[in-house]
């Protein structure tokens, strides 16, 4: 607190009043978000859930530790990255206009950072800009932010050290209004937008590329990433939330919504906009509101087509890579070891279509979606035997979907019922919105309420399931 003192003391004039200080230590047990309009319903950030608090009197009292995080993006890749208490994107914070609210920020990186409030309105002093509103917080050290909260809608926190950024470090912060937004959302949904380069055999990131193979929605890539569930006719709403070197035009199938604010706050209704497709841009929020009457499991994807693929490594060569006529009609070329037909974690095997359909039967794949050589022929996998000798085939190994299956990889209530092979068909920022009939919606949030899962994101909709 001291450096924290002295330096806006004498950057900033400000005078000993301020330098007292709040208390680092609240009174009150833990406890998670609650919001004093029945209308405002609590946030769902899939596969990352929400920041808990104390309160010391009347303050809403935030504990935040960057730390480097290894986090599973997809079954059988691990990434080191740096995130927020365990987490990259970090859990969402959840307050409500008018809150003041106290953020205890401790910094176990090995270098400097600090957090920016991403569209807040607050004084200078709690800005997290590092040499100029604050000291930086150095490895080890920590920094107290506290504001007076009077704003509305979608907002983050995140380092304001550029390549922290690209590491994974960012987080939700929802200011729910005091007066509810209207029309009344049954579902509110928040989305990250991420994007990570890893070679082939590492797990770091290389923060200063400037292409990007894997691309993640809330920490996870297609297949892994988590569905939205919504009942037949509810009004849901999505917040997308960017912080990376790329813009997403982030399309929906099935269904028109309008897009009702931005990291500014709601736009005004005379105001909104329809589509099925918004672009999020670097830096940018964007949410979108909709009626869920369309029933079925619709996609929800980036439309960028390098944004709908993981890993992205290049093929050489012919689609057996290798000089064997006899491996063109069983591909064993590529199982064992031929020269030019690189395997492993980032690479799999080579063939990039026709294979959605066979991930669930485990005499034919692995759970990580591997190939085993029984399923390895040709006409099987959906390739027709003339395919080496038609222009423009193959494409890069992992450029086309669809890809491996792997149902039982990722499976998790939110997944029951989807068709047979449905993984095979999903990769990087891709996700599904499923609108399901109410017996079926029971059905699905029965088995995701009896799964009892630790700090479950979804755990604000069983008690009105």
């Amino acid at each position: 607190m001291s450096n924290r003192r002295s330096f806006l003391q004498g950057a900033l004039g400000l005078g000993a009043a301020f330098a007292a200080g709040p208390r680092l230590l609240a009174q009150s047990k833990t406890s998670t978000p609650r919001h004093s309009n029945a209308l405002n319903v609590s946030t769902i950030t899939t596969d990352v859930g929400d920041m808990p608090y104390t309160m010391d009197g009347a303050v809403k009292v935030f504990h935040i530790t960057a730390e480097v995080v290894r986090q599973q993006i997809l079954p059988g890749k691990t990434l080191d990255l740096w995130g927020f208490n365990g987490s990259a994107p970090g859990p969402t914070i959840q307050v409500n206009q008018g809150d003041r609210v106290r953020v205890i920020f401790d910094n176990h990186l090995p270098e400097p950072t600090s957090i920016h409030w991403h569209g807040f309105e607050d004084t200078i002093q709690n800005d997290g800009q590092p040499g100029i509103s604050q000291p930086p917080v150095m490895p080890g050290g920590r920094f107290i932010y506290e504001f007076n909260l009077h704003q509305a809608g979608t907002y983050f926190y995140h380092s304001h050290m550029a390549m922290q950024e690209m590491a994974g470090m960012l987080g939700a912060f929802i200011m729910h209004p005091k007066d509810a937004y209207t029309p009344h959302c049954d579902k509110d949904f928040i989305i990250h937008l991420q994007e990570y380069a890893v070679l082939p055999s590492n797990t770091v990131p290389n923060t200063m590329s400037m292409e990007y193979n894997w691309l993640l929605l809330n920490g996870k890539a297609g297949p892994a990433t988590t569905p939205l569930i919504a009942r037949l006719g509810d009004r849901v709403r999505i917040r997308f939330i960017n912080l990376g070197m790329d813009h997403h035009p982030m399309h929906m199938h099935g269904h028109t919504f309008h897009v009702t604010g931005t990291e500014g706050g709601r736009i005004p209704e005379a105001g909104w906009w329809p589509g099925n497709t918004v672009l999020v841009g670097v830096a940018q929020a964007r949410t979108v509101e909709f009626v869920a009457n369309n029933p079925g499991d619709w996609m929800l994807h980036c439309h960028l087509p390098h944004h709908m693929m993981n890993q992205m490594s290049s093929n050489v060569g012919k689609m057996t890579r290798t000089s064997n006529p006899g491996d063109m009609q069983t591909g064993m070329g590529m199982l064992q070891g031929t020269p030019g037909a690189p395997m492993g974690e980032d690479y799999g095997p080579a063939p990039g279509r026709g294979l959605g359909g066979v991930g669930n039967d485990p005499d034919t794949a692995t759970t990580n979606g591997q190939m085993s050589a029984g399923m390895m022929n040709m006409p099987e996998m959906g390739i027709a035997p003339n395919a080496n000798t038609v222009p423009n085939f193959p494409q890069d190994a992992f450029m086309e979907s669809p890809m491996m299956a792997m149902d039982q990889a990722v499976e998790r209530p939110e997944n029951y019922g989807l068709a047979r092979g449905w993984s095979g068909y999903m990769q990087g920022m891709m996700t599904f919105i499923r609108v399901l009939p109410p017996d079926k919606y029971d059905e699905v949030v029965g088995r995701m309420r009896e799964a009892r899962r630790a700090n479950d994101p979804y755990h604000p909709i069983y008690k009105n399931a």
